[in-house]
């Protein structure tokens, strides 16, 4: 048996031992976005620790377990934590939970993160719905023998971002009075925060946020046929567009100030995904 596909499905069985539980939508909750999981009416907790084999963040932020519950009376897992490329996991293991929640039943995968605006007229503290992703030195997921009880050998890339869940989040936006912006999203390895030149690279691809996070899940999440949306959190501007120096601690405290319309712009989100499932 390929060993990923030997460790993911220990990592099942895991969870199959502790859990009696089938969602139908995943929820990803990126830095200093994990107090949404207590908007959650919470049924069951799983700490990453007691998953065998489970990779555990090392992220400060990040909890660490999974949250199962219901959002609107949508059955949910919620990833409070996140594991990322940059803390030294192989990149079978950062999209590791992404393919679980799939296991677990999980239709939809709501990804969330902080990101560094690179389009100028983005500021801090601004919603960003992702519309496509440029992947950038972070290795693809899908490496290697191609696994396939999750999907194709080379799947299609070309809708990544499902348009159905996009207009959605669109319309709970407007109705919830939130200015959701758009865009195309980069993924980098981290941890170091992006040189401003390296900021200029990404603004002359098109690129309108940016972090460290994301991509490398959505792309093993697209593998095995979920249908997949993202929103960006704007928390701070990235290197060179301002004169601040970036730190950890401002994307959680911006976070922090924006969770009341992320949480709102999530519940509302997911309940009205109902119709999809």
């Amino acid at each position: 048996m390929n060993p990923v596909y030997e460790k993911l499905m220990k990592c099942y069985e895991s969870f199959q031992k502790k859990i009696d539980f089938k969602p139908d939508v995943a929820i990803v909750l990126g830095s200093g976005l994990g107090d949404y999981a207590n908007d959650i009416d919470v049924v069951a907790e799983l700490d990453y620790h007691d998953i065998e084999g489970f990779p555990v963040s090392t992220v400060p932020g990040h909890a660490g377990k999974f949250i199962f519950g219901y959002v609107k009376g949508v059955p949910v897992v919620c990833m409070k934590g996140r594991v990322h490329y940059y803390e030294g996991y192989p990149i079978s293991d950062v999209v590791l939970p992404a393919r679980l929640m799939k296991l677990m039943g999980a239709k939809i995968l709501f990804l969330t993160n902080a990101s560094g605006g690179v389009n100028p007229n983005f500021t801090a503290g601004d919603f960003m719905m992702l519309k496509d992703h440029i992947s950038l030195w972070a290795p693809n997921p899908l490496i290697g023998a191609n696994i396939d009880e999750l999907g194709v050998r080379f799947p299609d890339m070309s809708h990544v971002y499902d348009e159905d869940l996009q207009e959605i989040l669109q319309k709970t936006a407007k109705d919830c009075n939130i200015d959701l912006k758009e865009g195309v999203y980069a993924q980098l390895t981290g941890p170091s925060f992006e040189s401003p030149a390296e900021i200029r690279m990404l603004h002359n691809l098109g690129v309108d946020a940016v972090g460290m996070s994301t991509v490398v899940e959505a792309i093993a999440a697209n593998h095995m046929g979920m249908k997949i949306c993202c929103v960006s959190f704007v928390s701070n501007a990235a290197a060179g567009l301002s004169s601040n120096p970036l730190t950890h601690e401002e994307v959680q405290e911006a976070a922090n100030i924006a969770a009341p319309k992320f949480r709102q712009l999530v519940s509302e989100a997911v309940g009205n995904f109902r119709q999809l499932l």
